[in-house]
């Protein structure tokens, strides 16, 4: 059954609580009931964005270089159904003043029929491609598959036929919750296979990104960035270094993987 405008606001009114049932999932007897609720059967994938992978390169790429955008367009174009959300969950409940309100998730699969009309609409391939080229633009990070979250808050379902393509800021995020979930729950949430984000020579130290990864995977060791495993490769940091020391790179096989992943837990057609 789809949710109301009331249960919306209210659970807009207690998003800033999140980190408190993210706490709770360090709790043996809370976690496992809280998976259950909210993440059982998740599995999202960050993807870095189009415009820093090999951000250091001086020459505009080629129209036929792969790009980590390619998934979401593969599945906007492979889809029946789409949905475009008239807000964002996140921002719209932490009133975000950095980032557009009015960009938010894009939904696909045929669980987008039995969401309440009055926070989104069905829209064509070509408009969810527009939607995410503008998300893109504004500077929004895109996080694709399945979650759970999506089919509770919306009261929609099953999960198999939604898949959710989030678009996040760094500010509002959900997700900014990572460091605090258990690591069993966290870990549902990964990066792009084959992605992999290193720090070259030229790092000098300034820490600006360590400021902006909103998993803390990064931390200044003997005057240099060190990025650690629980990096997801959105690649905020690449953007954020003043001197280009941090370079994103992937397999050029990444996105026929991760369609394959995500092709295996939701059906969208």
């Amino acid at each position: 059954m789809s949710r109301s405008r009331l249960f919306v606001s209210v659970l807009k009114k207690s998003f800033p609580s999140r980190f408190i049932l993210a706490r709770l999932t360090r709790v043996p007897g809370f976690r496992g009931l809280i998976d259950k609720m909210l993440f059982d059967g998740d599995h999202l994938i960050y993807l870095p964005k189009d415009n820093v992978v090999n951000m250091n390169v001086e020459i505009e790429p080629p129209e036929s270089m792969v790009l980590p955008s390619q998934v979401v367009e593969h599945f906007i174009q492979k889809a029946r159904y789409h949905w475009i959300m008239n807000f964002c969950i996140c921002r719209e409940s932490m009133k975000c003043q950095d980032y557009p309100r009015d960009l938010g998730c894009l939904f696909l699969g045929e669980a987008v029929l039995n969401i309440n009309p009055a926070f989104g609409r069905r829209v064509s391939k070509e408009e969810a491609l527009e939607h995410v080229r503008r998300c893109r633009e504004a500077g929004l990070v895109h996080l694709i598959g399945r979650n759970k979250l999506d089919t509770v808050w919306l009261g929609t379902g099953p999960g198999e036929k939604l898949l959710t393509i989030c678009n996040c800021c760094p500010c509002c995020c959900l997700w900014l919750v990572l460091p605090t979930l258990h690591e069993s729950i966290g870990s549902k949430v990964k990066r792009m296979p084959g992605v992999e984000v290193r720090v070259g020579e030229g790092c000098t130290g300034c820490g600006k990104c360590t400021e902006v990864c909103f998993v803390n995977a990064i931390t200044l060791e003997d005057g240099k960035a060190v990025i650690g495993d629980a990096c997801r490769g959105c690649g905020r940091c690449a953007e954020a270094c003043p001197v280009n020391a941090i370079t994103v790179s992937f397999e050029p096989e990444s996105v026929e993987r991760a369609i394959e992943t995500v092709d295996s837990l939701v059906d969208v057609e």
